[in-house]
């Protein structure tokens, strides 16, 4: 199977999987996952399987990408927060829908390569940042979208107060090496509602910025 047709296996399958915001699909059609990973993983980038990246982190699975990305009902207009900018890949996605991104990465060599990687394929609306994803951007809140691509053992209150109202957090919570949950959180004047979405799998979400 060449790689178009590996792609449209993929795009199908995300269909057959629920997804159905065509922005998002033609996202994960238009931006090559194989940039995003090193050596002998490049050949896998095209399966719906997550793949190890460097410093103990992964590269989530395309549907987990999607799944998280269409929950998370961005706009051209929100301002969005990423807690674990990773391989850059789901922030890649994330720039094509939002009007601005800003990225933290704990992971120094993950954060920069992540940002030559985005800079070099032309995403212009990214901003990104070396820090505790745990703390968020005080400064640049409040955020539309907040999206945390590591496993919180309750939802972060501080990433909470730095969600706007009427803005939607989505994220895995639950204990490292156990079952996590993926939610979708929706901030209101005068409540916090959650939707439980998936049985999921992700690293934790690790306080400090990491010792290189």
């Amino acid at each position: 199977m060449n790689n178009e047709e590996k792609k449209i296996k993929l795009l199908l399958e995300l269909k057959k999987r629920g997804i159905k915001d065509k922005r998002i699909l033609n996202s994960i059609e238009t931006i090559e996952r194989g940039v995003f990973l090193d050596g002998i993983f490049r050949s896998r980038s095209l399966d719906d399987i997550p793949l190890p990246i460097n410093c103990g982190q992964t590269i989530s699975q395309p549907s987990i990408v999607a799944m998280m990305t269409e929950k998370l009902e961005v706009t051209r207009r929100c301002k969005v927060l990423e807690i674990g900018t990773g391989s850059g890949y789901q922030t890649a996605i994330l720039s094509k829908l939002a009007r601005r991104v800003y990225t933290i990465e704990r992971h120094e060599n993950l954060k920069n390569k992540a940002e030559n990687l985005l800079n070099q394929h032309g995403f212009k609306n990214i901003t990104t940042f070396l820090g505790d994803g745990s703390l968020g951007i005080e400064e640049q809140a409040p955020f539309d979208r907040i999206i945390i691509t590591a496993a919180a053992e309750d939802i972060p209150q501080i990433l909470l107060q730095q969600l706007k109202i009427g803005g939607i957090m989505v994220l895995p919570v639950g204990l490292p090496q156990s079952d996590q949950t993926l939610i979708k959180v929706r901030k209101e004047a005068t409540q916090i509602t959650y939707d439980e979405i998936a049985k999921v799998r992700f690293v934790p979400l690790v306080e400090g910025i990491a010792l290189q």
